[in-house]
């Protein structure tokens, strides 16, 4: 049976999300699905509408949600509606709403130098997601974050304090891709993609195309 996908793109522009929703666009037909694309979130008050999505992309950096919006999002996702994103637009939206972090399992709080070069570091090889890949290079923002303890954390990187003025973390090992449960949804996260070209690392690219296939339901 065919699979059903929405990508909900907008907030900060910074985040390319329009370039960034058209890759997974792409990845997700590619794979079969039938995906809809959206630049407003009230798709999400159509509650039998979010309720028949087997995966939701959102790609939305800060900006606002309304309760409305955000109770529709997260009660299909209860029901068992798949999620997966990356970085900003996914784990820094709706900053004020500590209920839809609660489902991500993490925050962005800073990226301390900006974009630079940093090692992503392989941590749980058996997990399907990460299976076969090795550590690999990144130039782009090396997200320090606060995260769920109960996250399933698949790839970390480590925090030299070199940049930024942030010499107290100093081996900080931080997590970058993870894997949660909220409700009966699956929940995935990779805190790469910065911006479209960032995907243009297979490593990247590969880890949130194999993330989002698990997230579905």
């Amino acid at each position: 049976m065919q699979k059903n996908a929405l990508i909900t793109w907008g907030g900060w522009d910074g985040h390319e999300p329009e370039q960034c929703a058209e890759i997974f666009q792409n990845v997700l037909q590619n794979e079969g699905y039938h995906v809809k694309v959206t630049a407003t979130l009230d798709v999400y008050l159509d509650r039998e509408k979010m309720k028949s999505m087997d995966l939701i992309v959102p790609i939305w950096t800060m900006s606002e949600i309304t309760p409305e919006q955000e109770s529709g999002l997260l009660e299909a996702i209860k029901a068992g509606t798949g999620i997966g994103g990356w970085h900003g637009g996914m784990a820094d939206s709706f900053r004020n709403n500590t209920e839809y972090q609660w489902m991500v399992g993490g925050q962005w709080v800073a990226h301390p130098g900006g974009v630079i070069d940093y090692e992503v570091n392989i941590i749980k090889h058996d997990d399907p997601i990460v299976a076969g890949l090795n550590d690999f290079a990144m130039h782009s923002e090396q997200y320090y974050m606060h995260v769920d303890p109960g996250n399933e954390v698949l790839v970390t990187t480590t925090f030299n304090g070199e940049h930024g003025d942030s010499a107290w973390v100093t081996g900080t090992i931080m997590p970058v891709v993870w894997k949660r449960i909220y409700g009966k949804g699956r929940v995935f996260y990779t805190s790469l993609g910065h911006v479209a070209a960032d995907f243009d690392v297979p490593e990247a690219r590969e880890i949130t195309r194999r993330g989002l296939l698990w997230a579905t339901r």
